[in-house]
């Protein structure tokens, strides 16, 4: 991985996302002014904010979806996190993310971006930075039977119309609504 493959492959998918509305298109537009303005903008240490790579874990018929229950956050939210250095692009990072922190092999990932957010958060610089979050659709194998890792409070399927009350919901719901309709 060099800080140039994340960073091209990170721009490659904003310029390919065809956003689904005028917000995502004005959001996929300061991502692309980010990425200009910050050569290292995919690496954790660029402590004004970095690129993050998420999944949305689905099963094939898109009727139930993993979820960790985030020690930081407290709330149940998709798997994901930051770039690492044996990350060659960002969606090498997703998918990374989401075996590492589900253990279940054979994921499949759509390399196409599903989505993308930016939130403020406190995350392992231990200061206050900002997430420019990449999010994914990535498949579970038939009958995956998730692993919680140390990163997790906890982990589980969940159906999509039936999510607990701490989950990201307007999140969930919105990432679940555009794997549908793929």
């Amino acid at each position: 991985m060099t800080a140039d493959s994340l960073h091209a492959s990170a721009r490659a998918a904003l310029d390919r996302w065809r956003t689904p509305n005028e917000a995502d298109e004005s959001l996929r537009h300061t991502m692309l002014a980010f990425l200009d303005a910050s050569p290292k903008g995919c690496l954790r240490e660029h402590e004004p904010g970095h690129i993050t790579a998420s999944s949305l874990v689905i099963t094939e018929d898109a009727e139930h979806v993993l979820l960790t229950l985030h020690p930081k956050v407290g709330r149940w939210i998709q798997l994901g996190g930051h770039c690492e250095p044996s990350d060659e692009t960002v969606v090498d990072a997703a998918l990374r993310e989401a075996t590492e922190e589900s253990g279940i092999a054979g994921l499949r990932i759509d390399p196409q971006l599903l989505s993308a957010h930016t939130h403020p958060i406190t995350c392992s610089l231990g200061k206050p930075t900002r997430h420019l979050d990449l999010r994914f659709l990535v498949w579970a194998p038939a009958g995956s039977e998730p692993v919680r890792s140390d990163e997790s409070d906890d982990l589980r399927w969940w159906p999509v119309d039936a999510l607990p009350d701490t989950a990201e919901r307007e999140t969930i719901d919105h990432l679940v609504a555009l794997a549908r309709l793929r």
